[in-house]
């Protein structure tokens, strides 16, 4: 599965999701939290159940709904599991125990949960819980808006667009969760959508850390992410004489190539990088 870009769309915004499914993004977010006002939520329910119904999926349908002891949940749920997505986006999940009890809400159902794993300080510290439900997964986020606002942090970012200390330990440490559990460690979103130049190396950062894709908040984003993510040419065949060097020479485990030292780390590299194409 592959998720470079996931757009968010608010859902009550019929227009604009529409509009989603021509912007090149893997996943389209349908969101029912931050993005609707409470008195708007029944209609956005009605709109995300009617998109989820007629659209054809050329892409991954999420459905963020609200977090797991908001009074909109099970209305959330009732509204948009008959129309089937493709995941379910969880807010201020902490760790391993809210993924289980939002799929004991879903019942039998083999829709899988993206989880934002760092809104509340309690969740930072169950970040390796993820580890125990992966099976339920389609990734893991995290976010970096809800935690400093709880804190009452002036920021959370530097003016290069970097993070403050406090908020580049959580980074690593979602980044860790993901890797740990074995599901895409996608980076949160980047919230100054005009400023393209910044968020090109913002999302290139991403990449080189590990991450394997991004939330984005405007479609003028996409290609730009999907670029950051999308390894190039020169990437794919140096992966790919790696894999070839360790094929012809089974018994070695450390080979020079291109005047570098390449062994199994690079093997591993090299192998995760194709199998994402």
């Amino acid at each position: 599965m592959r998720l470079r870009s996931l757009l968010f769309v608010p859902g009550d915004r019929p227009d604009r999701m529409e509009k989603a499914m021509q912007s090149g993004a893997d996943a389209v977010i349908l969101d029912l939290e931050d993005s609707v006002t409470p008195d708007r939520k029944p209609w956005a329910r009605k709109d995300v159940a009617t998109f989820l119904e007629n659209t054809g999926r050329q892409m991954l349908l999420v459905v963020r709904v609200n977090a797991l002891h908001s009074p909109f949940l099970r209305d959330d749920l009732d509204a948009v599991m008959p129309a089937s997505p493709d995941a379910i986006m969880l807010p201020k999940a902490e760790g391993g125990a809210s993924v289980s009890e939002l799929a004991a809400m879903l019942g039998l159902s083999d829709t899988k949960i993206l989880p934002i794993a760092t809104e509340t300080p309690r969740s930072v510290f169950a970040l390796g819980s993820f580890e125990s439900v992966a099976q339920k997964l389609c990734g893991l986020t995290w976010g970096a808006e809800d935690l400093p606002a709880t804190l009452g942090a002036l920021t959370a970012r530097n003016e290069d667009g970097s993070y403050t200390p406090p908020y580049e330990i959580v980074r690593a440490l979602a980044l860790f969760a993901a890797h740990a559990a074995g599901v895409p460690a996608i980076e949160t979103v980047y919230p100054d959508f005009r400023n393209l130049d910044g968020l090109r190396v913002y999302a290139q950062r991403g990449r080189r850390d590990g991450f394997s894709g991004m939330m984005a908040i405007h479609p003028l984003q996409v290609p730009i992410i999907n670029d950051a993510f999308q390894p190039s040419e020169a990437e794919v065949a140096h992966a790919r004489a790696v894999v070839a060097l360790f094929e012809a020479n089974p018994g070695a485990g450390v080979f020079e190539l291109d005047g570098k030292m390449v062994d199994l780390p690079h093997l591993k590299a090299a192998r995760r990088l194709l199998g994402g194409l």
